[in-house]
């Protein structure tokens, strides 16, 4: 099948808003070329689980691309057109399997050697996307706060060198009562600026009770799913014939309720929760590496006013087939968890610092129940170092 052969039914197996809005646009479908209509095909399909800001940026690609002349728009597909596919690719059924078509897509253009012109059209399609309308200004700049070192009582290992670079190094913070403040100050964004899924808080280990108006996930919380998941991986790794991309695809394709999750629950949330569990490596296991790439996700699909990360310790390394197997208690390691956890808050900052914005964004890293923090915002010399007394609610006060 060729995208100029779509009609509305060929759309019936979509979700209910997939499938409206594919109908609106079936006309601008056929227009586009192979080497591109099944990558936008695939965000569409599942627009019932997306959250609003991703929801956003597809409608304004399609409402782009419907503003196009004729000339200008055969421009901006002309490279995708040009993309020389197997007839195996055509024969696909792309439109109800959009992901699959992707994988192998990818595939083709690398052994083809096609992924560099492909990767130009790309950039250069979204570059165009993004001139023609600009991410817009969010009501109030953007907040990211990152607390590590749960359980660790002292350490020698040298905290925030990279983000130190960036900020103030607070070295006498008053600490008490400090995931409170923290969380009140979200909870008081969350009431002031009403956003759905605008205001996050992700943990490492259980969480504390959050407002309605703040979005909480955490690894403890998930325990069931996670489960679930990991037994499926270690009967794929134990199989005589252990595939790689079958089980990718076969993660990719588990549904919320295939794994324990409530179906009456919030279907967004849940759909995020299992991709943080099928598309993240290690997010089943290690508490660090859930919450890095929790907080990675957030930032670049629901796009938050605000994000409190809180890094747990994660259960001491071992070889992947006895992680896998484990039946025992876990054995934590606060120490090495507090290493990860540092570099995971440098990540983070890296992230929010890709959304719109970003010059006016605030960023905090706090030890968790000591005296050093650092803080990062449009008002915060760089590379300064202060020894000065002060609480973390006034910190937080003037960020937040």
């Amino acid at each position: 099948m060729l995208p100029d052969q779509l009609t509305s039914a060929s759309f019936s197996q979509y979700p209910t808003q997939s499938r409206r809005l594919a109908n609106r646009q079936v006309s601008l479908l056929r227009r586009m070329p192979l080497g591109f209509v099944p990558l936008l095909l695939r965000e569409l399909i599942a627009y019932d689980w997306k959250f609003p800001a991703e929801r956003a940026d597809l409608e304004r690609q399609f409402a782009y691309l419907g503003s196009l002349e004729a000339g200008v728009f055969q421009t901006v597909m002309s490279p995708f057109a040009r993309l020389n596919l197997s007839r195996s690719l055509e024969q696909m059924d792309w439109v109800n399997s959009p992901g699959v078509f992707s994988e192998r897509l990818s595939a083709e253009l690398w052994a083809s050697h096609q992924i560099d012109a492909f990767r130009v059209a790309a950039v250069d399609y979204v570059g165009r996307v993004s001139a023609w309308a600009p991410d817009p200004v969010p009501p109030i700049h953007r907040l990211v706060i990152a607390v590590i070192g749960q359980g660790v009582e002292s350490s020698d290992y040298r905290l925030f060198r990279k983000l130190a670079r960036q900020g103030t190094n607070f070295t006498r913070i008053k600490p008490d009562d400090g995931i409170r403040v923290l969380l009140d100050a979200v909870a008081r964004r969350s009431e002031t600026y009403p956003l759905r899924y605008g205001h996050w808080y992700i943990d490492g280990g259980a969480p504390a009770a959050m407002p309605g108006g703040v979005t909480s996930i955490s690894y403890d919380a998930l325990a069931a799913p996670r489960a679930a998941i990991q037994n499926s991986i270690r009967r794929a790794y134990e199989s005589t014939a252990f595939d790689p991309e079958a089980l990718r695809t076969r993660m990719a394709q588990l549904k919320p309720q295939d794994v324990g999750f409530d179906s009456r629950g919030d279907a967004v949330l849940s759909r995020f929760q299992i991709s943080l569990l099928t598309e993240g490596s290690g997010t089943q296991i290690f508490a660090t590496t859930f919450v890095q790439w929790a907080a990675r996700e957030v930032l670049r699909r629901a796009q938050p006013l605000t994000l409190v990360i809180r890094f747990a310790p994660r259960q001491r390394e071992k070889p992947m087939n006895e992680l896998l197997a484990e039946q025992q208690p876990t054995e934590l390691d606060p120490q090495g968890s507090l290493i990860d956890a540092d570099m995971g808050a440098y990540y983070t900052r890296l992230n929010q610092q890709r959304l719109s914005n970003a010059e006016n964004s605030t960023f905090l890293a706090w030890f968790e129940d000591h005296s050093e923090a650092v803080a990062i915002g449009p008002s915060l010399a760089p590379g300064k170092r202060s020894d000065a007394a002060i609480d973390l609610a006034n910190l937080v006060s003037q960020i937040a």
